[in-house]
């Protein structure tokens, strides 16, 4: 891989536990099919980001690569967590041979030297501490913390169904904490790292769990020394054949296969795409040469199982390759995936073509973006009519042209389709903004907020607000101080820091 120049993003953790056992594990999944998305693809950066205040001067015009949408992103994302497991199972069913088929790397054991193995062990020996708590009790003191309810690791069953709870809940800090008091139960708790250790499918779900919260919750160097251990799970104590007695022969991989993702776009999450672009192309090139030896052979669906595992890679590529800027490489993957893959459906090829569109956008190509939305329409049902998909892609042409009036009244139109849609309610604070309304643009997000502050507490439209009210007055700290009240009753845990989203440091 040639690209010059990296830069650091939020890596995406593209739809995890899609295709892998059902179990209480396969919580991990994108809620974009309820946003008007398509379920094969991962999610992006909503709306454009409000420009840091400077001064009074009128706020620059925002640049079209700003406004991407609900497909691929140049910015990873971490993963949303579903309620309901059933949401992350696959509809393929498929014998566990499949998928777990994977072969162990050849060993290049010397003599009698023993394998490597995998050792790994929780890196932090105290819990992970309620950030959001400790910004309340620091900015509002003891009275208005006393306010908070949220659950906390002691109030569940120390098991999976508390694990569930918790992330149900959206408690995250604290079902990492959960996923150490369990993972300690398998001899792999603080201190435990570089100590032998049994694998089960049980813990390596734990492991995964826990990591994947970890990039959820930003914490990136904790995820890191954590995952270490784990390499690119090619040691053999992470296949069943390295255990005969425990599991009567069966093969393959213990590890699910988004196991494997997650840990090929770690490199991502440290600011080094060069090395995740190689680790995921090399997942990529593997998942192609099993879909490869399924052909021809039953089951009749081991073929399509692994095509679609090499969808979930492609797409993960994609993603790491806008942030490289590899355009070309975007290009022909999408294009690949669009013309090759005979089992996409209308509507995944739709999706396709509008994710293409979306990122023409972000390189500042119009009259591209308009030809891939163009080729979206045509794959609508006849004589229906326009869709979310079609009003976003056409509202971010719209602003594109800068001309933020029109783009208003067309998000305002997708609005009507599915009330409440933060991506959409960003979209139209940016544009009155831009057309010079600061106050109206306060107006809608506050709207939103008392409306359903459950769902529109979302980072993104408060990094927004907060912006905003930096922008009309040199006092804003108590309009600040406001949301975080309401983030102390509504809101467990956040993405991102406090600091972050509400700007508490801030002079103003």
């Amino acid at each position: 891989m040639d690209s010059k120049g990296s830069s650091r993003g939020n890596p995406s953790l593209s739809q995890y536990f899609a295709d892998d056992p059902p179990s209480f594990f396969d919580e991990l999944a994108n809620k974009s099919t309820s946003k008007g998305n398509d379920p094969s693809l991962p999610t992006v950066p909503n709306s454009a980001p409000v420009p840091t205040p400077r001064s009074n001067q009128k706020p620059p015009q925002p640049a079209p690569s700003n406004l991407t949408a609900n497909t691929f992103s140049g910015a990873f994302k971490a993963p949303e967590y579903i309620e309901n497991p059933a949401d992350g199972e696959d509809d393929l069913k498929v014998p566990d041979y499949v998928r777990n088929f994977w072969e162990p790397a050849s060993s290049d054991s010397v003599g009698t030297r023993p394998p490597l193995l995998t050792t790994p062990g929780i890196q932090t020996p105290t819990d992970l501490s309620d950030l959001i708590g400790e910004a309340v009790h620091k900015h509002l003191g003891e009275a208005e913390l006393a306010q908070r309810k949220i659950l906390g690791v002691d109030n569940v069953t120390q098991d999976e169904r508390g694990l569930r709870t918790l992330i149900s809940a959206g408690c995250y800090r604290s079902a990492v904490n959960l996923t150490g008091r369990l993972l300690t139960i398998y001899g792999q708790g603080y201190g435990r790292a570089g100590q032998p250790a049994k694998h089960s499918p049980h813990s390596l779900q734990l492991w995964f769990t826990r990591l994947a919260l970890l990039a959820k919750l930003g914490e990136f160097e904790l995820l890191q020394a954590e995952a270490e251990p784990f390499d690119q799970l090619n040691r053999p104590d992470v296949y069943y054949e390295f255990y005969p007695e425990m599991y009567n022969g069966k093969t393959g991989s213990i590890a699910c296969f988004s196991f494997r993702l997650l840990l090929a776009e770690l490199p991502i999450y440290m600011g080094n795409p060069h090395l995740g672009l190689d680790r995921l192309s090399e997942l990529y090139v593997i998942s192609n040469e099993i879909k490869k030896y399924f052909a021809g052979r039953e089951p009749k669906d081991a073929e399509q199982f692994w095509w679609r595992r090499e969808i979930r890679v492609l797409h993960s590529i994609v993603n790491c390759a806008l942030i490289m800027k590899k355009f070309n490489l975007i290009d022909d993957i999408i294009r690949g995936m669009i013309l090759e893959s005979a089992d996409l459906s209308k509507e995944e090829r739709r999706a396709l073509y509008s994710a293409w569109g979306r990122i023409y956008l972000q390189i500042g190509d119009i009259f591209g973006a308009e030809q891939k939305f163009a080729e979206a329409r045509r794959m609508r049902e006849i004589n229906s009519t326009p869709d979310l998909r079609d009003l976003v892609d056409k509202g971010l042409i719209t602003v594109a042209e800068n001309d933020f009036r029109g783009a208003y009244a067309i998000f305002q139109k997708a609005l009507h389709l599915e009330s409440g849609n933060t991506m959409i309610l960003n979209n139209m604070g940016v544009c009155l903004l831009y057309e010079g309304k600061l106050k109206d643009a306060i107006k809608l997000f506050e709207h939103a907020i008392n409306l359903n502050p459950q769902n529109s507490l979302n980072e993104s439209l408060l990094v927004n607000l907060s912006t905003l009210y930096e922008l009309e007055s040199n006092n804003s700290k108590h309009r600040k101080l406001n949301l975080l009240r309401l983030i102390n009753k509504y809101k467990p845990d956040l993405n991102i820091s406090l600091e972050v989203c509400l700007k508490l440091q801030s002079t103003n």
